[in-house]
């Protein structure tokens, strides 16, 4: 059974740092794309970052390039989501999500999603 779950979510200051986690279970990271994506309330999903099966980086989303950054573990099977500077803005739910071998930008390219988890820039 194919599992994802997110952790390392919760309130951060501006300037701060954060990191989450998606721990998967049922499959090899070596065989899926990972994404993390996030939703803020009234905005569509949109895609953060990626890393790919063979461990290629996809183009982060322009508002965290140089403060986000994705990594994994196959050991652990695990991959991160190193949120340094975050802003006010960075403020959603945030989501690790799956597919086979390569990354899509598209929400509907996934097929397997973790339940999220919250993360709130504030001073």
């Amino acid at each position: 059974q194919l599992q994802l779950v997110e952790s390392g979510g919760g309130l951060v200051q501006p300037g701060g740092s954060l990191r989450l986690s998606c721990v998967v279970s049922g499959f090899a990271l070596t065989d899926y794309g990972i994404a993390w994506f996030r939703q803020a309330p009234g905005k569509e999903r949109e895609r953060v970052s990626c890393i790919s099966g063979t461990g290629t980086i996809a183009n982060s989303h322009d508002s965290v390039k140089g403060r986000f950054t994705i990594s994994r573990d196959n050991a652990k099977n695990t991959v991160y989501l190193q949120m340094n500077s975050p802003k006010p803005e960075d403020t959603a739910v945030y989501y690790c999500a799956a597919r086979t071998w390569y990354c899509s930008v598209a929400v509907s390219g996934y097929d397997r999603w973790g339940q999220g988890t919250q993360v709130t820039v504030s001073s």
